[in-house]
């Protein structure tokens, strides 16, 4: 069992940066993949950017150049350093981590971003 929090959530106006966070505990070492997913009213859940164990990153076209995702396997936590916000950005984001082992997946209780304009 993985237990994944965020942090970082808040108001921003566009044009601004953000900073999100994500604090996993539990079987921590059996984690591979974590990643950034979020969610806007009446829309479905969508990739942000995701990082593996080993630092490979991968990011949603719309986000690409703007957002970084990073991660530090020995502290157990992740960020998403989000850069020139969009009100198109305005979401719930939430935390995932798969574990390489019995390939479950665990998602945390999700943080809002909103951008004004």
């Amino acid at each position: 069992q993985v237990q994944l929090v965020e942090s970082g959530g808040g108001l921003v106006q566009a044009g601004g940066s953000h900073r999100l966070s994500c604090v996993a505990s539990g079987s921590i070492f059996s984690i591979n993949t974590m990643g950034w997913y979020r969610q806007a009213p009446g829309k479905q859940r969508e990739l942000v950017a995701t990082i593996t164990r080993g630092g490979n990153t991968n990011y949603a076209d719309s986000v690409k150049g703007r957002f970084t995702i990073s991660r530090d396997n020995a502290k157990s936590t992740m960020a998403l350093q989000m850069n020139s916000l969009k009100p198109e950005d305005t979401a719930a984001y939430y935390c995932k981590a798969g574990l390489w082992d019995t390939r479950q997946v665990f998602w945390g209780q999700g943080t809002q971003v909103t951008v004004s304009a």
